[in-house]
């Protein structure tokens, strides 16, 4: 994903939180687990990596109470985190209800970025942006949740928007209409030749998602390329009452979140589940 330790370290753990705060609950303890070609690799790399990882931790007040490490061929890490939630207020993928609009709170193409930068044709400010993202923790978006009573939220990770909100979708019994136009993307990245660096991932999601999917009119074609693009540690997918939208994006943006971008509504059940304009 990127070349400095510290900082894989602490996309890992954000990654790895998400999952707690899209249900709307707190994290409390945390295991890593790491796989390290340490026959291969200085273990000062290990360390570096295990303090990124505990940095977001510490800023999540997440204690982190142990871990399981092996030798790999090559570097994985990632966290197993326990957190609780009251039972009234559970968040799932699920509960989407016509009416609801939906709000992105991070910005879309990290898939784009990492592998350019893996290419060596990423520029700086565009890496360092989409690092902001992946590090932020969606803690950001918790508090805002249960103070606007929203109905569904997820994060969106490795099938993209486009494989997220369908699930949301299919799993509300609902049917999703996106504006492709306010696709909210990483500050700079139109620099890039961005279909140059797709990734295998945008083509499975796209088959994923595409006989679940209506397009209407034309949508933009290069906000499109970041439909379908994987993320990691993305933002969350929140469907909230519509009456309740702009006091959802004032507290998102109020608490720090990179973007509160309204990007399409719930409607009642069509024949695809997924309407893209």
């Amino acid at each position: 994903m990127v070349d400095d330790p510290f900082v894989y370290g602490q996309i890992a753990a954000a990654n790895a939180l998400s999952d707690v705060y899209a249900m709307g609950g707190t994290p409390l303890t945390a295991m890593n687990l790491v796989g390290f070609p340490d026959d291969k690799l200085e273990m000062a790399i290990l360390g570096k990596i295990l303090a990124g990882g505990a940095d977001r931790c510490v800023t999540a007040k997440c204690t982190i109470v142990g871990g399981h490490t092996v030798r790999d061929a090559e570097i994985k890490f990632g966290l197993s985190v326990t957190g609780t939630v009251h039972p009234d207020r559970v968040l799932t993928n699920a509960n989407a209800k016509p009416g609801d609009v939906l709000v992105l709170t991070k910005p879309l193409g990290t898939g784009f970025v990492t592998t350019a930068n893996k290419k060596e044709a990423c520029p700086p400010d565009v890496l360092d942006a989409a690092v902001r993202g992946m590090t932020q923790l969606n803690a950001v978006g918790v508090g805002p949740m249960q103070a606007c009573g929203v109905h569904a939220a997820t994060d969106v990770t490795g099938f993209g928007l486009a494989g997220h909100t369908y699930e949301m979708a299919d799993g509300s019994g609902t049917t999703i209409v996106l504006d492709s136009r306010a696709f909210p993307t990483i500050p700079g990245i139109e620099q890039l030749d961005v279909p140059k660096f797709r990734t295998r991932a945008v083509k499975s999601n796209r088959e994923y998602t595409l006989p679940h999917t209506h397009l209407d009119g034309t949508p933009d074609d290069f906000k499109m390329e970041f439909f379908y693009d994987p993320q990691t540690s993305g933002g969350l997918l929140i469907a909230v009452p519509a009456d309740q939208a702009a006091e959802l994006v004032r507290q998102l943006l109020a608490n720090g979140a990179l973007c509160a971008a309204i990007i399409g509504e719930v409607v009642p059940k069509r024949d695809k589940a997924l309407w893209v304009k």
